[in-house]
């Protein structure tokens, strides 16, 4: 029986990735970082995305911190695992212009602990790292293994950082993988980021629980697919006979303006958009529901990020199953259930 260690499990992608896992019969680690407030005999009850594996004899449940390399060693010794796959992370871009410190000693200075005490404690462990077309900054698109990085933000810089030592690592020896991967979502996803403010916003609106929505740049394009999809890419690499980075994406471009409308349509709101730039307003019924924040602009904007995935179908047999109009629509109707439940 194989042993996985999954760090930021909480997460959509960690979640995602516990549940395929546990299905193909591993026993799953699933790191955490603890709260004085927390139960520790209820940690799953504590997360939403996990809820579901309390109980679960197959999942263990473990605190740690990346930023402590002792604490990231006493996972390790207690999982024993045969893969690592390291999806703990600061992980919203624009929290990490005003956190870019916060967000190195995590996503890059972190990845080395992990990696330093894995060569240490268990030397033969698969290792994947949580790379990002975010590495890829404002590079011509498509992009590809081959487009030259050049990040944009802290966040990006970071995680280029990180994949530099997966490369180095690799380099001497030991199994190490960075999956670059590109915008993924779901209804796990959480609610700081864009398309799931949409999606749960949207619902608000149509249930007359909200008046508008505030939003940033409605014309930033993205590559965006499900996370279902994407945590299957992250167990095939490391099936892999040798290691190798992949770029994982849908290969299709699309505006947050276009997701709107697609939650919209879910949603039978038909938006008029008026105006332009900062001034621009999505109207229903006569009224402006979608409204725009500067606040929400980043200092650099990424204008298109699509990628090119040929490498991971042709060598992997990976391919996207949820396109795009299914992956705002499944994330719209868990949103309508959600609050209509809620009940605000």
């Amino acid at each position: 029986m194989q042993t996985a260690l999954i760090t930021g499990v909480a997460g959509q992608d960690g979640s995602y990735l516990a549940d395929l896992l546990l299905e193909k019969g591993y026993t799953v680690y699933g790191m955490y970082v603890a709260s004085t407030r927390m139960n520790s005999s209820q940690v799953c009850l504590a997360f939403d995305n996990i809820k579901h594996l309390h109980g679960n004899k197959q999942f263990i449940p473990v605190s740690g911190n990346l930023m402590d390399l002792r604490s990231v060693e006493i996972v390790i010794e207690q999982a024993k695992p045969d893969e690592i796959y390291n999806l703990a992370a600061q992980s919203h871009v624009k929290r990490s212009e005003t956190e870019p410190e916060v967000t190195r000693n995590t996503n890059a200075y972190g990845v080395d602990r992990i990696l330093y005490a894995a060569r240490k404690i268990v030397p033969n462990a698969k290792f994947y790292q949580a790379s990002t077309s975010e590495m890829f900054g404002n590079a011509k698109a498509p992009q590809d293994e081959n487009t030259p990085f050049a990040p944009v933000s802290p966040y990006g810089e970071a995680k280029l950082f990180a994949h530099q030592l997966v490369k180095d690592n690799r380099e001497k020896g030991f199994f190490t993988v960075g999956g670059i991967l590109f915008n993924h979502e779901s209804e796990r996803r959480g609610m700081s980021f864009v398309t799931r403010k949409i999606t749960y916003g949207l619902a608000g609106i149509k249930l007359g629980f909200e008046n508008h929505l505030s939003l940033g740049n409605l014309d930033a394009k993205r590559d965006w697919g499900h996370s279902k999809d994407y945590v299957r890419a992250m167990w095939l690499m490391l099936q892999n006979k040798t290691p190798i980075d992949y770029v994982i994406s849908t290969g299709e471009t699309h505006s947050v303006r276009e997701f709107i409308e697609a939650a919209a349509q879910v949603l039978d709101i038909n938006i008029e958009w008026k105006g332009a730039g900062v001034e621009e307003i999505g109207m229903w019924n006569n009224k402006p529901i979608i409204k725009i924040d500067q606040s929400f602009y980043r200092t650099r904007e990424i204008n298109v990020l699509c990628g090119n995935s040929a490498k991971a179908q042709n060598e992997l047999g990976w391919k996207p199953e949820i396109g795009f109009k299914k992956l705002a629509e499944m994330m719209t109707k868990n949103d309508l259930s959600l609050r209509n439940k809620q009940g605000y």
